[in-house]
């Protein structure tokens, strides 16, 4: 009989046990995204961890002339390969001299233009930035959600730039402003269209500016994944 109470007892602080173990469980709480994880994601930033490597041509056209370089990113080992006028550069971020520092400045620029969505994560630790709702963009007139970022004054190729991106609500950006030095006036106003998906990452293909006398635009895009 002793030995049955005994049983029952320890079978009771058992269950009183788990018992307490379920009621001292927390929940986590669900961290709300910021705008510049909702804008980044929106274009595909969750699926750059399974990226091996990037290539791109960078094609300017102005009027007359025509400007265009591509280059090979590999995002594993940050290795950069530049091919401008039938040169082909080769270095790697994490070790530059003097003219790799020169040429990196051209794939920073043209890698932002490509990018610029996840930049809004990547340099989240160096900007400020300002989120409103209906403000008419500048090209189009039509309402839309405006992000402004501008970038600290130190560090960096362009310290103090701002750049005002234009989207509706599904965090896609239509148009923007790059405003050198943070200026009132904008340096730069193009769209951003001709969206491709492309292994998950969605890339504007073209930017031009109002009248279209400029036009920004990526060819022979390339998106090589870690498990092809």
């Amino acid at each position: 009989m002793k030995k049955l109470v005994l049983a029952i007892f320890c079978f009771t602080l058992i269950l009183s046990g788990c018992k307490t173990d379920k009621k001292s469980e927390v929940t986590a709480p669900i961290m709300e995204l910021s705008i510049l994880d909702k804008v980044a994601n929106a274009h595909g930033f969750n699926q750059f961890r399974n990226v091996k490597e990037i290539a791109f041509t960078f094609n300017v056209d102005r009027a007359d002339s025509h400007s265009e370089r591509s280059w090979v990113w590999n995002t594993i080992t940050n290795d950069i390969t530049s091919i401008n006028k039938g040169d082909t550069i080769s270095y790697n971020r994490t070790a530059m001299d003097s003219a790799a520092t020169k040429l990196n400045g051209a794939f920073i620029n043209d890698k932002y233009w490509f990018l610029a969505p996840f930049n809004l994560v990547w340099d989240k630790n160096n900007i400020t930035y300002d989120h409103k709702s209906d403000v008419p963009a500048p090209i189009s007139k039509n309402p839309m959600q405006k992000l402004t970022i501008v970038y600290g004054n130190e560090g960096g190729y362009t310290p103090g730039d701002a750049y005002d991106f234009y989207f509706g609500n599904d965090y896609m950006i239509k148009e923007w402003v790059f405003r050198r030095s943070n200026q009132p006036e904008p340096s730069l106003v193009t769209t951003w269209e001709n969206y491709t998906d492309i292994n998950g990452l969605k890339i504007a293909e073209m930017h031009q500016n109002e009248d279209g006398s400029f036009k920004l635009y990526f060819t022979n895009i390339k998106v090589t994944s870690k498990n092809p």
